[in-house]
């Protein structure tokens, strides 16, 4: 996936930017949706770059969500260890046996999770539910889809959820998920026509105060699903005229000890793609 024929794409405070083999290039287009919904994305940023002279690369303050009209939708129960964490906190509920049958399933958990202007992107804040005890970040990767329904790139995703209360009863579950600045994407796309490797690996770190209190791992082997399957099942008597970006599920999971807390820091790394950084807030 790290090929030379990948670059990364960042929608910026001034402009959209590409950066090719450590060099970076302004994109000369009229909206961000004009160039993510093409469904030659990579050739044509090839050839939009070609002969251009190389300028310096944005500031990480200038970097926006790589989000224009883009709907969110997410994946869930696609790890082993995510079908766990939702079975244990719905089964007084009476709602355990749920994941594990959607997890045997071969159709997959699909939900809506965000419209843009709830999305928060590279260094911003995210938040926590006011109404909510059990709250965590949840690192996935994320895919841009474009309207014709093809994988057109990839970037990282926090889908910030309140477990107490999706735990409470499954039908809870939109309120778990989605509301303001529940979502996070960044800190750029990573355009490229290859997938990638199992052996990619997905990190979630937590800070407070400056000090870890929590850090784990995953890699994309773990996933039952492949993300083809995913956007196929998404697509299905579903059109979304300006693309849209579906995060494919965790499977790191904190311990249920651990609820978040204003002023933390979380930090979600997938190379190549990079380092998403948010602030709980």
């Amino acid at each position: 996936m790290a090929s030379s024929t990948c670059m990364k794409l960042y929608r910026c405070r001034h402009g959209i930017v590409a950066e090719h083999e450590d060099h970076f290039y302004t994109v000369n287009a009229s909206s961000w949706d004009e160039v993510v919904t093409r469904e030659d994305l990579a050739d044509y940023l090839h050839h939009a770059i070609r002969g251009m002279t190389p300028l310096d690369g944005p500031a990480p303050q200038d970097l926006l969500a790589p989000i224009g009209s883009q709907e969110v939708w997410a994946a869930g129960v696609t790890y082993y260890r995510s079908r766990n964490a939702r079975m244990e906190e719905s089964s007084s509920a009476g709602g355990g046996d749920f994941y594990d049958r959607v997890y045997q399933a071969a159709r997959p958990e699909l939900f809506f999770k965000s419209m843009p202007h709830r999305v928060a992107g590279p260094g911003a804040k995210v938040a926590i539910r006011d109404d909510a005890s059990w709250s965590v970040p949840e690192p996935e990767l994320t895919l841009l889809v474009t309207p014709g329904g093809k994988i057109a790139g990839y970037t990282i995703g926090n889908d910030m959820s309140s477990r107490d209360i999706e735990g409470e009863n499954p039908l809870y579950l939109p309120q778990a998920k989605v509301y303001d600045r529940s979502c996070a994407l960044g800190p750029g796309l990573l355009i490229c026509d290859e997938q990638p490797s199992a052996a990619t690996e997905i990190t979630l770190e937590i800070r407070r105060g400056g000090a870890g209190v929590f850090s784990g791992a995953t890699t994309l082997k773990e996933m039952k699903r492949t993300i083809r399957e995913l956007v196929e099942y998404l697509y299905r008597n579903n059109s979304f005229p300006q693309g849209c970006f579906l995060l494919t599920g965790t499977g790191v999971v904190p311990p249920d000890w651990f609820t978040l807390q204003i002023g933390d820091e979380i930090r979600i790394t997938i190379p190549p793609i990079g380092t998403l950084v948010n602030f709980v807030g």
